[in-house]
């Protein structure tokens, strides 16, 4: 379950809405408990969450099911997410993906086998105009090509 310190996070969070709005905090609590749980959220920490927030479950679980920067399931060291939206799309992020899922031979929504890599299909990043692009952590990579994808995961391992 969630450590003193990451309710003590949680806590400063909560200090920054109106007493009776306190699950206001939901998206910053399940950003913290993500984060202690190694980059996964589980029902039990939502559950958790919930109870601390003083709402219902379901609401947790909704709100950790619509943002895409929830994990419900064991993500890999890197998480590569690449923006599959309009603007870059028509800038070819179809080949970046292909690209990706040769070089690390997994598809979208798979963690590499030695835990290093997965892939996620976003929306947008906001970054289109320097589309097609990728966001490791909190890193955007812009105007990718298959070179710039090689020395940026190189750069990685």
């Amino acid at each position: 379950m969630l450590s003193e310190n990451s309710l003590r996070q949680i806590d400063k969070e909560i200090a920054k809405y109106p007493s009776a709005q306190r699950q206001s905090a939901v998206m910053a609590a399940l950003r913290i408990a993500q984060k202690e749980n190694g980059g996964h959220l589980t029902t039990e920490l939502m559950d958790q969450i919930a109870g601390y927030l003083k709402m219902p479950k379901v609401k947790v679980y909704e709100v950790a099911t619509f943002y895409s920067m929830y994990e419900l399931q064991p993500v890999g060291k890197y998480k590569i997410c690449v923006c599959t939206n309009i603007s870059c799309m028509l800038c070819g992020s179809r080949k970046i993906v292909n690209y990706l899922e040769d070089k690390l031979q997994i598809k979208m929504g798979e963690t590499t086998e030695d835990g290093k890599f997965s892939l996620k299909e976003v929306e947008c990043l906001g970054a289109c105009v320097n589309a097609p692009m990728f966001q490791i952590d909190k890193q955007y990579y812009e105007n990718l090509t298959n070179e710039k994808i090689d020395k940026i995961l190189g750069d990685l391992t």
